[in-house]
């Protein structure tokens, strides 16, 4: 069946809702994610990072580490 704004209806009985700015979440999802996601962009803007082409997972994990170590020392001298 379809309602009258030409959505299915669910037969669970869940209604979807629209999340606007400034109104508080049921869940709470999303508040903590985002610096998480911020994070791994700032990581995607090392070039050796975007594409793996080290043979060996040392040197890939020491180049991450290296591209951390970069991203925190960016924050402390900013703030």
């Amino acid at each position: 069946m379809v309602d009258v704004g030409g959505r299915p209806e669910d037969p669970r009985g869940i209604t979807p809702v629209i999340a606007r700015r400034g109104v508080e979440r049921g869940s709470g999802l999303g508040t903590v994610r985002w610096p998480v996601e911020r994070t791994f962009n700032w990581l995607k803007g090392f070039r050796r990072l975007r594409m793996r082409t080290e043979r060996r997972a040392a040197v890939h994990q020491a180049m991450l580490s290296l591209a951390c170590s970069i991203i925190c020392l960016r924050k402390l001298i900013l703030n």
